[in-house]
């Protein structure tokens, strides 16, 4: 048994067991992925003060995310095709933060449907929402989200149009994947991975696959997929949705402090500060080099979370400490599910929790909810 001690023996692990065009989907960025590389790196320019001969009897990571109690400030970031990097990939990262007591956010872009992770989880978990040009389609997919008791919709604005991604183009990933002798016979070397995907019948994105108009299987996906973003969204379907919602309301993709006004004054109940894991506007700024200024901008009026580059529990603690409220993992889950299915997402957890409480204890605190600037140097 390979011994596992942090993030990064995760990642190792995934990337031999799961076939390398999905292996690669999941970790890559646009471009030439500079801003893919500087979410990962920027983390490391933030150094702590160390305080000493500090009471750190009864640490607690325990706070709340749009009101909601979390076992520490770590939601998982919705991902697609994350039934890809394991068989029933959404369940099985779902029920892993249900018993760990953190949010699970399911994408729109999910192998596992709405109903298919709510029959098994007993917990709300959210739900993330692409806006697509069919608005019944958007209607019914609101409606499925509150029939299945999701507790939060997450709203992605950042996919009006999609980025250009290297590694996706050469490995002939689209949907449905294109089964190329290359690809074929990289996935005879992951006999893991196929008799998962054997043992299954998850193998096409449940939320749209006989829900979309004219999309009754995988073959008539990727034409429906690539004339569905819309490029005109605006503040408006916004507000649409949030009224059509009627519940928690996150905003994804903001990287701009006009931008976080304009979220603020939407009145939805928080903000992700994001870029898309690096798969959109390459050349953009890290999250974590972008989330002090929208916190100065409207960390007084709305929640600020935040996704990109996080590897570990140290980078919560910065994020944390530059006053995000919640922060979102997607790579590093994705690896443990990938190496070791739902028992690679709890490590992973596990991992991330422990780096996060001895760091923050290294930083003389005791409660997250107490972390601010102050434990970071000028």
């Amino acid at each position: 048994m390979t011994l596992i001690t942090c993030i990064e023996d995760l990642r190792r692990l995934a990337k031999r067991r799961v076939p390398r065009m999905f292996y690669d989907y999941a970790d890559s960025g646009s471009w030439t992925e500079s801003t893919y590389r500087a979410n990962e790196a920027d983390f490391q320019k933030l150094k702590f003060r160390q305080r000493v001969a500090v009471d750190l009897n009864n640490r607690s990571l325990r706070t709340t995310m749009v009101g909601q109690e979390v076992a520490m400030p770590v939601a998982l970031a919705p991902t697609g095709l994350t039934g890809m990097q394991h068989a029933d990939g959404e369940i099985l990262a779902a029920r892993a933060a249900e018993k760990f007591g953190i949010p699970f956010t399911l994408s729109t872009m999910s192998i596992c449907s709405i109903e298919d992770v709510a029959a098994h989880t007993t917990k709300p978990f959210w739900f993330q929402l692409y806006v697509m040009k069919d608005r019944d389609f958007i209607n019914r997919l609101i409606d499925r989200a509150k029939a299945a008791n999701c507790s939060a919709l997450v709203l992605t604005l950042d996919l009006q149009v999609l980025g250009q991604r290297h590694k996706d183009l050469r490995n002939g990933l689209s949907a449905p994947p294109r089964l190329t002798l290359a690809n074929m016979l990289n996935m005879a070397t992951r006999p893991r991975w196929c008799a998962g995907m054997l043992g299954t019948s998850r193998r096409q994105f449940g939320n749209i696959v006989g829900h979309a108009q004219s999309v009754s299987d995988m073959s008539s996906l990727s034409s429906w997929t690539s004339q569905q973003f819309d490029p005109s969204l605006s503040w408006n379907d916004v507000e649409w949705i949030k009224n059509r919602w009627g519940g928690k309301l996150i905003i994804k993709g903001i990287m701009d402090a006009e931008d976080a006004r304009l979220a603020a004054s939407s009145g939805a109940d928080a903000l992700i500060v994001s870029n898309h894991g690096g798969r959109q506007l390459d050349g953009a700024p890290s999250s974590i080099a972008a989330l002090p200024g929208i916190v100065d901008a409207v960390g007084q009026q709305i929640e600020v979370h935040m996704d990109g580059g996080v590897r570990s529990g140290q980078d919560v603690l910065r994020a944390v400490a530059l006053g995000a409220r919640g922060v979102y993992i997607g790579r590093p889950f994705l690896y443990g599910l990938g190496a070791l299915g739902e028992a690679g997402v709890t490590r992973c957890l596990d991992i991330i929790r422990n780096e996060l409480d001895i760091s923050m204890a290294f930083c003389g605190k005791r409660d997250i909810q107490q972390v601010s600037r102050e434990i970071l140097l000028p």
